[in-house]
């Protein structure tokens, strides 16, 4: 029985995943649903903006105080722009953004579709003649892909203004310094690194919440043990997937 388990612990996130991708040529020759991707959209997007600024700014402070103990040690205050500017871009800022995402959207997806199959919702669809993936999972997909690349840009911008707080109040580091030092230390290439991170970690979220919400068992527990699952697989997909991505880059040289 336990080997059964393994085995379908392993083989159905794999079976999944190969549903989702045979429905996603579906998008390209019908689209998705408006209504449910712009619900989606908000719920992703405009409704997480207030949570990651406040997060990645806070995050940002944390950064700067902590560096700036240090740095006053030794003289070298003003390193505190390429401290905070390359770890809240490459790093922390994909990372507070993914993390409240799986929060805010990736338990509802689960708790959602763990909702409709204990109304059996989804087999009513399937009795439809409708495809589960491409009418649950395609919307939220692609509202994750477009969210989670904007939330980032605002959450990087929020972090970066964090330590801007405390090079100028508590280093004494003129406004001017500051941000010239951090267009002139931060390449493009560092945004890019740590933008092209919140695009995988969309698709991970996406695809936990939604797989953790088709696996509940029928009755209102299992929809509950469905969301926490999905946050739990979510949070270690991403850890696992951002330790991945930043060898990548480390190894050609970014």
């Amino acid at each position: 029985m336990e080997l059964r388990q393994i085995t379908s612990a392993l083989v159905n996130p794999v079976v999944f995943i190969g549903r989702v991708s045979s429905v996603l040529p579906q998008f390209f020759s019908r689209g998705v649903r408006k209504r449910e991707f712009f619900y989606y959209l908000d719920l992703c997007g405009t409704k997480s903006l207030l949570t990651a600024l406040l997060i990645c700014y806070l995050t940002g402070l944390i950064l700067g105080i902590q560096s700036a103990i240090q740095l006053q040690k030794v003289g070298t205050e003003i390193f505190i722009v390429d401290l905070v500017g390359f770890s809240i871009l490459k790093e922390f800022g994909p990372l507070m953004v993914a993390f409240i995402a799986i929060g805010r959207a990736g338990s509802a997806f689960a708790a959602e579709i763990g909702t409709m199959k204990v109304n059996e919702e989804i087999h009513a669809l399937s009795t439809l003649g409708i495809t589960p993936e491409a009418y649950l999972v395609l919307p939220k997909l692609l509202a994750m892909v477009i969210a989670m690349p904007i939330l980032t840009v605002f959450g990087d911008i929020a972090g970066v203004l964090g330590g801007f707080t405390v090079g100028i109040c508590g280093l004494d580091i003129p406004a001017a310094a500051y941000w010239e030092r951090t267009f002139n230390v931060l390449p493009i290439s560092t945004f890019l690194v740590g933008l092209s991170k919140s695009f995988v970690f969309a698709v991970l979220i996406t695809l936990a919440g939604c797989y953790c919400g088709s696996c509940t068992t029928e009755d209102a527990q299992g929809v509950g043990r469905g969301a926490t699952n999905a946050v739990v697989t979510s949070i270690f997909l991403v850890v696992i997937s951002d330790t991945v991505v930043t060898l990548l880059y480390s190894f050609i040289g970014y």
